[in-house]
């Protein structure tokens, strides 16, 4: 083979390493994630890749962490449900919805913690894992039937609180943690159905006697309110009844007073002399009249007076 043809060569494998090398130095950030330089002798390096396109000396490598919001479940229909304990020692089988990102001012500390580890093998090692234990130690502080009564929502709310703060110093950010189901094996369900109708026939009951008070409380006040009427209606007809008799009282004794005035008038003009004229006055003029029998008997006709 000649020099030139050699020369050729070598020229041409040096041109398609380095075009190589420019390939794989190219590296894209998705948007919502920020990328991690690491090199084998000088660590991790300060800067981080934002979203797009970069170019990366082939000798580095990049991870990516997600800094916008990522999100998981545990379910029956995928097979992953999983169990946390109650209080009294029973386990109840849950699914789990859940969002989280990576806190961009702690990346660099989280790739350190988890060894180079990216976003993704995180999540599936450590994350989930953590998200069930963390999930049963609050659990394990409820009684099964606070969990399936009025507890629900303030377990879920004390999860999310327990699991956030647990988190952050791995530079995990949680977002949110949701139970979409709860269940238990049959004995317990029934055991707390048993429990909830209880409870339901004991505030319908309380209701009930609650309403009665209510009722009576209104009958008595209804009762107080026409006692109270029926008493004025009562002092007022009495009032009206004493009114009246005083005026018949005053009207009789006037009546009588002016009956006494009247005779005592009368009495007082009668004298001797008026009588005689009023007898003279009365008298028509005629004679008695005497007629006699056999058995010398008689009758005597006065004449009558004319009144």
């Amino acid at each position: 083979m000649s020099k030139g043809t050699v020369g050729a060569v070598a020229a041409g494998v040096v041109v398609a390493a380095c075009v190589i090398g420019g390939i794989m130095s190219i590296e894209r950030i998705p948007a919502g994630y920020v990328g991690i330089i690491y090199n084998a002798n000088g660590g991790v390096e300060d800067e981080t890749l934002a979203q797009g396109w970069h170019i990366v000396a082939p000798w580095k490598k990049v991870r990516e962490y997600s800094v916008g919001i990522e999100q998981g479940t545990f379910s029956a229909e995928d097979e992953n449900s999983f169990e946390i304990p109650t209080k009294d020692g029973k386990t109840i089988t849950v699914d789990m919805e859940y969002s989280y990102h990576f806190d961009p001012e702690k990346i660099t500390d989280t790739f350190n913690q988890f060894k180079g580890q990216d976003g993704k093998d995180i999540e599936e090692t450590f994350i989930r894992s953590k998200l069930k234990a963390w999930a049963g130690e609050v659990s394990a502080t409820y009684p099964v039937t606070d969990i399936f009564g009025d507890k629900r929502s303030e377990l879920n709310n004390k999860v999310q609180e327990y699991v956030a703060s647990e988190f952050t110093e791995y530079g995990i950010v949680i977002d949110s943690v949701n139970f979409t189901r709860i269940e238990t094996d049959a004995e317990t369900a029934e055991a707390i159905q048993k429990k909830v109708n209880a409870q339901q026939e004991l505030e319908l009951a309380q209701i009930e006697a609650e309403t009665a008070q209510v009722q009576a409380n209104k009958d008595k006040e209804v009762a107080l309110i026409a006692a109270e009427k029926d008493k004025e209606v009562a002092l007022i007809a009495a009032k009206r009844d004493k009114e009246v008799a005083e005026q018949n009282a005053e009207a009789a004794k006037i009546r009588g007073e002016g009956i006494a005035a009247s005779n005592k008038a009368i009495a007082e003009s009668l004298t001797p002399e008026l009588i005689e004229r009023q007898k003279y006055e009365k008298w028509n003029g005629e004679l008695p009249q005497v007629q006699a029998g056999n058995n010398a008997s008689f009758i005597v006709d006065v004449p009558s007076e004319v009144e």
